[in-house]
């Protein structure tokens, strides 16, 4: 069972992820994979890191002051992070863990061909995974992903973000 959560930018998918991983821990699961938290410098984003949920490794993805590897708008794509902590994370977690978070399937990640090979991989498995995952994007691996048989796709929005939470706790039948 594979979960995409989608939504406009800034209107908290990361939080929701964070309450649920919570929750599911609370329930006495494993849990594994990775997430991906802003660098701020000034109260101004200067990159992202990438951090391995179960080992709390962590690694830059991205950023302003990277001299090296792909452009994505500002930012520089550490590529090399994205394998040593990102896909070791995923692979762990196939391994290891029940339930398999991803905190973001986007472009930036996207960047490196093991990643997108990760995370089908992990999404192929009997393992649940909750992703996150961009909403208005054109990008072919993330419009395969979301065309995938076995996702459900949960669109967070103002008006169900106080209740969004319950739904997907049902769908993978994790007591509330």
């Amino acid at each position: 069972m594979n979960i995409l959560i989608t939504g406009p930018p800034s209107i908290g998918k990361t939080t929701l992820l964070e309450e649920i991983k919570n929750k599911i821990r609370d329930s006495g699961f494993s849990i594994g994979g990775m997430y991906c938290p802003e660098i701020r410098e000034n109260s101004r984003r200067t990159g992202f890191n990438i951090v391995d949920i179960a080992s709390l490794r962590k690694g830059i993805l991205a950023s302003i002051h990277n001299t090296k590897g792909p452009s994505l708008g500002r930012y520089r794509i550490n590529l090399d992070e994205i394998n040593d902590v990102g896909v070791l994370a995923l692979k762990n977690a196939l391994k290891t863990s029940d339930y398999i978070f991803i905190d973001e399937i986007a472009p930036m990640e996207l960047a490196s061909s093991s990643f997108s090979q990760t995370v089908w991989e992990v999404m192929e498995s009997q393992k649940p995974v909750i992703a996150v995952i961009q909403q208005r994007s054109n990008y072919p691996f993330i419009l395969k992903v979301k065309s995938r048989e076995d996702v459900n796709i949960f669109n967070l929005t103002l008006e169900n973000r106080d209740f969004i939470m319950d739904k997907i706790l049902k769908v993978l039948k994790i007591s509330l």
